[in-house]
């Protein structure tokens, strides 16, 4: 019973979601030109919007904005049936040039391929001979039947029968015209209906809807709507712009290279875009078709493909991306899968509908936590965060990988800002798996030490160089010249007060306090990054720390109060006047009830954060500048180590 508890919330988005594909596909003839009148009302909401603000009351803007649709509509159908009549009239005038196009792909009789077409054409014509004869005769004179083969006897060609109807009547001839139109004629009556009374009651559909979800859900169920409506209106819209400029381009083109009825092509390569994939190629074929029967030379076919290679790059590569912004959601892979999906569930209807229908989905999965896996599967979001990237492929053994995403994030962002949100992330996903056990000892130390030798690259860089420049050096990419943020704001000059960095139990506090180091460092402090298990109380009192200099404790969650607790017990019984900084990397609690937990041996400040750490560090050392000026021995400092 425990089982199948445990296995039922696993099982129960699955079986909805099924039950839903059945619910779609059963009830498809009223789901169809409902799913379309939704579609038509997300195109038609903001006009009337618009005829409202006029003002205007609600149904008589409703059939406004219904009948300029119709009108625009019924308009270009009769442009299509006009330029449709006129390329039919035409065609027989191309009828010697499209025989010579057949006969131009024809291969020659004498030519290799010729021949080789011809003896497969006899070894078919005897295998049809014999087995028109019973069977092929084996060395016994029977057939592969067992039956005597036959002698060959003369052929008797058959009297042919021919199946004469009845005269139609005049009933059944109109049936037989008008039928093939009264299906597409239905769907198109109720899509209308649909809409109209959708757009007049939208408010309390949405009132109905709301209602249904629940109270408790009335912030999230909100949200989804304005969401969807947002994305699909936005949609809709721009596709409609995009699509009208791509038909007036793709027209102007097929009319400078002179293909008759250049404005049926562009309305139709307009009108088809709306498909995905398969409609601009439909909407190409038709001129392409025509420029093979039209002109003798194969130059003119050939720019048509060139018109459209180009407009599909400039649209698909610029224009769309500046217009939809920020699109559907829809990733390229799960735009092509749902297209396919809807078009084998719902036929034309779903190819047409494909992409509103799977914004909705991506919208319920981003809402609704139990369809989670929606938003994930088909959204354009990326799947793994950067930190969750850069320690996937640390497990994987890719070291090239990990550096390449540090990389890349260089491009953009400080390093300060690549160690607090890619690597210290990374590292307490590494601390929570080794922990629980989850981690073999080879990924284990593959990871720390790819960690340590990117780290360790990294301290290459040059932040005090003006311009940004990047460069690649032993195969590997490295940028100088990359404004460092809070990490280049103190002078090497201006710090007397000296830094020593202590982890607080294992590998992964001491990589942090690397990099705390390695930040330090570069704006001028004189910085001591000890290893784990060192004697700092032996170097500490070698040194001699003076009051100003700082002491900072690198611990890295999860395991890390403890261990900071107890160093910073130490610290303080040594060296009771010096400044304490315990680095808690990650932490997102309350700092203040945390450094409480310290008890006697409280840190005077408790960061989470190397941005934080070198804020803290610089105001120590600016009061030490207005304290004691900096002398000659002030600007030693002490090499990392």
């Amino acid at each position: 019973m425990s089982r199948s508890r445990q296995e039922s919330p696993a099982l129960s988005p699955l079986i909805i979601l099924v039950g839903v594909v059945l619910i779609l596909y059963f009830a498809r003839a009223v789901l169809i030109p409902l799913a379309l009148a939704l579609t038509l009302t997300f195109l038609l909401t903001p006009m009337v919007t618009w005829f409202q603000k006029l003002p205007m009351r609600r149904v008589p803007a409703v059939m406004l904005a219904t009948v300029i649709f119709i009108a625009a509509l019924g308009g270009m159908s009769w442009v299509v049936a006009n330029q449709l009549l006129q390329v039919a009239n035409d065609l027989p005038n191309y009828r010697s040039n499209i025989r010579h196009k057949i006969e131009a792909l024809h291969y020659r009789p004498d030519s290799a391929l010729g021949r080789a077409a011809d003896s497969v054409q006899e070894i078919n014509n005897e295998f049809s001979d014999s087995n028109a004869e019973g069977g092929v005769p084996d060395s016994s004179g029977r057939t592969a039947q067992g039956a005597p083969a036959k002698t060959a006897s003369p052929t008797v060609n058959p009297l042919p029968v021919r199946v004469v109807p009845p005269p139609a009547s005049g009933s059944q001839y109109i049936r037989s015209l008008l039928g093939p139109a009264l299906g597409p004629l239905g769907m198109a009556g109720m899509v209308l209906i649909f809409t109209v009374f959708i757009l007049i009651e939208q408010e309390d559909l949405r009132d109905r809807f709301l209602r249904l979800a629940g109270v408790e859900q009335l912030h999230a169920m909100t949200l989804a709507l304005d969401d969807a409506t947002h994305r699909i209106s936005r949609y809709l819209l721009m596709l409609i712009l995009v699509n009208a400029c791509y038909g007036l381009c793709f027209g102007i083109g097929v009319f400078l290279i002179g293909i008759p009825n250049a404005v049926l092509w562009g309305v139709i390569a307009g009108a088809f875009r709306i498909v995905p994939y398969a409609g601009v190629l439909t909407a190409t074929a038709f001129p392409f078709a025509l420029a093979l029967a039209v002109f003798n030379g194969w130059g003119p076919p050939l720019l048509v493909v060139l018109l459209f290679v180009l407009l599909e790059v400039v649209v698909g590569n610029v224009v769309e991306p500046l217009l939809y912004g920020a699109h559907t959601g829809i990733s390229s892979l799960a735009l092509l899968v749902t297209t396919v999906f809807w078009t084998m569930l719902w036929g034309w209807a779903g190819l047409v509908l494909a992409i509103p229908l799977t914004v909705c989905m991506i919208v319920l999965g981003r809402y609704v936590p139990r369809m989670s896996f929606l938003h994930v599967l088909l959204g354009d979001e990326t799947a793994l965060s950067v930190e969750a990237q850069f320690y996937q492929r640390l497990l994987a053994l890719d070291q090239e990988s990990a550096r390449t995403i540090a990389d890349n994030f260089l491009k953009t962002r400080p390093l300060v800002g690549l160690y607090d949100q890619v690597v210290i992330p990374a590292l307490t996903l590494a601390e929570q798996d080794r922990h629980k056990g989850a981690m073999d000892e080879k990924r284990e130390s593959f990871l720390f030490l790819s960690v340590s030798e990117i780290i360790s690259e990294l301290g290459a860089y040059r932040a005090e160089a003006a311009p940004e420049k990047s460069k690649k050096v032993k195969g590997r990419w490295t940028f100088a010249g990359r404004n460092e943020g809070l990490a280049s704001r103190v002078e090497p000059a201006a710090a007397p007060l000296r830094v020593f960095c202590l982890p607080a139990n294992d590998h992964a506090d001491e990589i942090t306090a690397s990099m705390l180091a390695q930040l330090l460092e570069r704006n001028g402090y004189g910085v001591l990054a000890l290893p784990v298990g060192a004697q700092f109380e032996e170097l500490l009192t070698h040194l001699s720390p003076e009051a100003h200099d700082v002491v900072c404790i690198s611990a890295l969650p999860p395991f890390a109060f403890a261990q900071a607790h107890a160093l910073c017990q130490r610290i303080r019984l040594l060296l009771p006047h010096i400044s304490i900084l315990a680095a808690v990397w990650g932490f997102s609690g309350d700092v203040e009830k945390a450094k409480e937990r310290f008890g006697n041996a409280m840190p005077d400040r408790m960061v989470t954060s190397l941005t934080q750490a070198l804020e803290q560090i610089g105001q120590w050392n600016s009061s030490a500048l207005t304290v004691e000026p900096p002398g000659p021995a002030d600007s030693a400092q002490i090499p990392v180590k």
